[in-house]
């Protein structure tokens, strides 16, 4: 599975499954455009990229900004000439239940885990549909399928990833381009550390396999659907949860 030749826009790359997959899809061969709203972050991603001896290029910035998204992806043309993955991973939570939950914590998780898609993504497939090719994945979650308490916002958003995802694949399914979202379970991240013991607990009792999950596991699919094995996928919605949802 060869990703050589292929350049990869992946945002909020600077930390946990981001920079998983970009070590991921780098291993591949593709070429690598990293955002990060920290540019610090990025730039350590993109430094264990370097060491692969793949070229990367670090594009900072808020992708939930039309603006700050065409410069992004004017920058990452500029510099090698065409875009052919597109990851979206930037995400937040501000967790809260609903009774108690302010205007802005409703709408910053709405602006960058959902608006930032559909803005990267309408700049991308312009480009995509130029080259008659292309590949684009963004991270919902299982929070989408099944919910969870304190976190109406964050689902919402999930749950609109997989929505825009089949009504995307309808639209550029016929020029060469496949859209697909992965939805992860419980993750060993950064953010999941801080998770206290006690729902830790009860949430590898629900996960069939009995263990959590790697961001490297979520980078194996997403390099999985970038690449030409996966070129009659699209429009569908791979969960890696350990089966987590599968009851």
């Amino acid at each position: 599975m060869s990703l050589n030749g292929r350049v990869a826009l992946i945002t909020g790359a600077g930390q946990g499954i981001g920079k998983a997959i970009a070590l991921r899809l780098a291993r591949h061969g593709a070429t690598l455009a990293l955002n990060s709203l920290r540019p610090e972050n990025a730039i350590q991603t993109a430094e264990e990229v370097a060491a692969l001896g793949i070229p990367t290029l670090v594009v900072p910035g808020d992708v939930s900004v039309g603006d700050n998204v065409e410069a992004i992806v004017a920058a990452v043309v500029a510099k090698f000439g065409r875009l052919d993955i597109l990851v979206n991973n930037a995400g937040i939570t501000r967790d809260q239940i609903l009774v108690r939950m302010s205007d802005e914590q409703w709408e910053d998780v709405l602006a960058v885990n959902l608006r930032s898609v559909f803005l990267c993504c309408r700049a991308a497939v312009r480009l995509m549909l130029k080259g008659k090719w292309g590949r684009i994945i963004s991270l919902a979650s299982v929070t989408g399928l099944i919910g969870n308490t304190g976190q109406t916002n964050y689902a919402a958003t999930k749950a609109g990833i997989m929505g825009f995802t089949r009504s995307l694949a309808h639209e550029v399914g016929r020029h060469g381009i496949t859209v697909n979202a992965i939805a992860p379970g419980f993750i060993e991240t950064e953010m999941t550390a801080r998770i206290p013991d006690k729902f830790r607990q009860e949430t590898l009792a629900r996960i069939p396999v009995g263990y959590l999950g790697a961001a490297e596991d979520v980078a194996a699919a997403c390099a999985f659907l970038a690449s030409d094995d996966a070129r009659y996928i699209t429009g569908h919605v791979l969960t890696v949860d350990g089966g987590m949802t599968c009851y």
